[in-house]
């Protein structure tokens, strides 16, 4: 072989970094695929169709949790419905709570409207168990959006010990993006950093 064709060593050292660099880039690319499309199965059931909703006939108290969509219509529907004589209405909620829902009135349900200590799942839960202890409550349910129904009720469960149900009402298409990016934070930080009520 002519020497002029002869390849210098540094030319086969950077030609081997290269490829180096580009199966590096190749298994980081794989991983990420992998990991993005584990969590897009997970969504599914952990988000968008998660098991365990419904309720019995009746509960001691239904609790509308704060959030996106139609809440607490949906507590007051269930209220109406005679399903329970305590109604339990976060102030967390994306839009004001009327005062007229708060203020007690000739219906055969009572009304406790609360903010929670802190803004969040985790002080709903904290505020509805002392409540509970206080009423002797054996059972409550949840009314929320599909996105939250797993983590509110583990949320529920860690402070409360009687039977927790979940209700859920639809939640608009255009908040499902941010909503599920929000719970996957959310679980993350109940499951990782506040394991206790």
């Amino acid at each position: 072989m002519p020497a002029d064709q002869i390849p210098d060593r540094s030319e086969v050292a950077q030609a081997n970094r290269r490829a180096v660099r580009r199966r590096r880039r190749r298994r980081v690319a794989a991983a990420l695929i992998i990991v993005v499309a584990l969590l897009l199965v997970a969504t599914g059931p952990l988000f968008i169709w998660p098991p365990g909703q419904g309720m019995p006939a009746r509960v001691d108290a239904i609790v509308v949790l704060g959030g996106q969509g139609n809440r607490l219509g949906k507590g007051l529907e269930l209220a109406r419905q005679g399903r329970a004589p305590v109604l339990v209405i976060s102030r967390g909620l994306p839009h004001p709570v009327p005062g007229s829902v708060c203020t007690p009135r000739s219906q055969t349900w009572t009304v406790i409207c609360f903010s929670p200590q802190p803004r969040t799942t985790q002080g709903e839960a904290e505020f509805v168990s002392r409540l509970a202890k206080q009423h002797h409550w054996r059972s409550v349910v949840l009314v929320v959006t599909p996105d939250q129904v797993i983590r509110a009720r583990i949320r529920f469960e860690r402070c409360y010990a009687g039977q927790v149900y979940v209700v859920t009402t639809p939640l608009p298409v255009l908040e499902w993006p941010y909503q599920i990016a929000y719970q996957w934070a959310a679980m993350f930080k109940e499951e990782v950093l506040q394991r206790t009520c």
